[in-house]
Parts: C-alpha cells; structure tokens; sequence
C-alpha cells in the first residue's frame, strides 16, 4: 500500500513536471508558429512588422512587467492591474485639465498616480488577504467593482460635485468628461525628451546605431529596461527573499517570522503603483485616452501575454514578459491582415485574437487549479 501510495505520489509529480514544461516551452512554441504562419500567408512587409514590433514591445512590456511581483509572491495572476490603470487615468485627466505638457505633464502624471495606486493597492490587498487561494479571480471581481466607482466618478460626479469647467474635457451637458481626450500635451513625451537628447549626441559625432529604416521607441525601452534592473534588484534584497519565501509557503515563511500578509499587501502595492506608471506610458505613447474603455482589457491582454511566454500562476520572469509580448503582439499585427488574406475578412483576425487571448488564460488557470490538486491526491 505504502508503495502504491509512492507511485501515486511520483505519478502526480511526474505529471506536473510536465505540465510545468507544457506551459514552459509548448505554448511560446505554439505561438511562435502562429505568428510564422500568419506572416506568410499576409505577405507582410518586415519592415513595417518590425516597426510595429518595437513599437508594442515599447508601450506594453511595463504592463505585463508589473504583474511580475504578486507572482513571486504567491498571489498569482493581478487581474486587479486595471484598479492601476484607472489611477493613471485619473492622473491624466488631471493634468490635461491643467494643461501640464511634455515630459513634465508626464511626470507630475506619475506624482499624482502614485498616491492613488498606493491606496488602491493597499485596499486590494487587504481584500486578497481575506481571499487567500482566490486571489485571481477576486481580483478579476474587485476591477470589476472598482470600474463601477470610476465611471459614477467620471459620468456623474465631475462637473457636479467636483468642479470642473473645461469645455475640452467635459460633455456638452457640462456633467461627466468625454468619452475620448485628446493626449497631445503628453504625447510620446518620453521619446520626445530622448529624441532631443540624442540630436545633442549626433552634434558631438557620436551618432546612433544603424537601424536602417525602423524607428526604435528609445525612451520608453529606456524606462522599461530600468524596471528590468530594479525587478532583478529588488529580488535580491531582503524584502524579495521574503517574497519569494511567501510564494513558496506561506504556513512555513509565517513560523519564520515573515509577515506573510503584510508583504502579501505590499506586492500588490507595488504591482498597482506599476500598473498606474504602466498606463501612462501606454497612453502617452498612443496619444488619446477612451475615458471609459482604455483600462478594461489592459488586466487581460497583459496577463495573456506574460502566459504566451511561458509564465504560469506560480512562476514567471522578465523573460517571460518579454517574450510573451513580443509573441502575442506579432500576433495582434498579423492576425488581421492574415484574416483579410485567406477569407477576405480582416474582422476574423480580430475574432481569432480575442479567442487566443481568452483561451490561453483559461488554459493557464485550468492547469493551476489541476496543478494544486495532484499533491492532495498523492
């Protein structure tokens, strides 16, 4: 019997060794044969794909870097990134209304977003804490929630209770600001400081690398790449052992002496302030911000691609994210030129997408939960 309960045991961990490789290997691969197939059959120009590449690699890779953090510490997934999202939304619609432009309108931005994300993430965290093994989706639900507050703030309460006169912002009733506002005061506010930055180093004869005729986003991968190093940093540091310790055990970090639910919150905090500095960058970069819709996919499309480079609810990297974005945004650039190729229709490219976009989520978060069953079973 003991021996049959070894096999059993062996078995379940067998099985999870391979699931872990599946979901390591297998679906970057799967989808790295999409986005080759795709290529082909919509003939695309490379140059215009590479373009298209570093461009999204730029905007979207802040994003996915911060669900990194709650990750490693044991909380999974942070679908509640969009409570994030709306605290640098809100921050942009501060400084437009105060017309605060360039590199300048951007940072006052992050100052402003800062205090907000760290009091939505505080209050998530303690919400997840009372939720522990149902942090994602009760994380799904309070993005949910929180959208509800944020749009009786934006379609109700501004222009009423808080007073605004900015014909430019709000709608014609003068209650609730448009449903589309302009971003050109910040718009691509990074790489324009950077671009001047880099006009000065052409005086000097230094000039830039050749990159033929793609155009490199340089001040948003410059900022990308230094929460790269601070992530990779902050893993060293004690407060990263700890997380770590968290995510591996909380019962055992908890009679270490960690403060399991205190860095359980901070985590969060830390994921939510990211998520909001995210945001903006996202949308200084796009140039408009959809009042009411900019934040809703951003959890989503973020998550799908962290698990498109191999991540899983357990385990992920910062070459995870990149990879993942890389994969999942070819794929977004190609899906529809290769829907209008084969069937004339480009909206089924955008069908296709979406599905992927879904189903890999649900996929990662089926083998989660099989994942946490095989060891009771053993």
């Amino acid at each position: 019997m003991k021996r049959g309960g070894v096999e059993v045991r062996s078995f379940g961990y067998f099985l999870q060794l391979r699931t872990g490789v599946f979901s390591r290997s297998m679906v970057p691969a799967f989808f790295a044969v999409l986005c080759i197939i795709g290529v082909v059959v919509a003939k695309l120009d490379l140059n215009y794909l590479i373009n298209e590449i570093f461009t999204r690699l730029g905007r979207n890779t802040f994003l996915v870097l911060s669900l990194l953090i709650p990750v490693v510490a044991g909380l999974g997934l942070n679908f509640g990134i969009v409570i994030g999202a709306m605290a640098g939304q809100i921050a942009l619609v501060i400084v437009t209304h105060y017309r605060i432009e360039g590199l300048t309108g951007l940072a006052v931005a992050m100052l402003i977003a800062l205090p907000l994300a760290v009091l939505f993430g505080w209050l998530t965290g303690l919400v997840l804490n009372k939720a522990k093994g149902r942090e994602m989706v009760t994380g799904m639900i309070l993005g949910f929630f929180a959208n509800g507050l944020y749009q009786l703030i934006f379609l109700v309460l501004v222009g009423t209770v808080i007073p605004m006169n900015n014909p430019t912002l709000l709608l014609p009733s003068g209650i609730g600001i448009r449903n589309t506002v302009d971003l050109i005061g910040v718009a691509n506010a990074l790489d324009r400081a950077l671009d001047g930055i880099w006009d000065g180093l052409i005086m000097f004869d230094l000039g830039p690398i050749p990159v033929g005729p793609w155009r490199i986003p340089l001040g948003t991968w410059l900022v990308t790449g230094l929460l790269c190093g601070g992530i990779s940093f902050l893993m060293k540091t004690r407060l990263g052992q700890q997380m770590r310790a968290v995510g591996e055990d909380g019962h055992i970090a908890s009679v270490a002496g960690i403060p399991v639910n205190r860095i359980r919150i901070t985590a969060i905090v830390y994921s939510t302030v990211l998520a909001a500095w995210g945001q903006l960058i996202f949308l200084q970069n796009i140039g408009t911000l959809n009042t009411y819709n900019s934040h809703e996919q951003i959890g989503m499309f973020s998550i799908a691609a962290l698990l498109v480079g191999g991540a899983s609810t357990r385990k992920a990297g910062i070459g995870n994210a990149i990879l993942g974005v890389f994969l999942f945004h070819t794929l977004f650039v190609v899906s529809p030129l290769a829907g209008q190729a084969v069937f004339g229709i480009p909206q089924i490219g955008e069908y296709f997408r979406v599905f992927l976009a879904y189903g890999v989520i649900a996929v990662a978060l089926v083998l989660h939960a099989w994942q946490n069953r095989l060891p009771a079973k053993g």
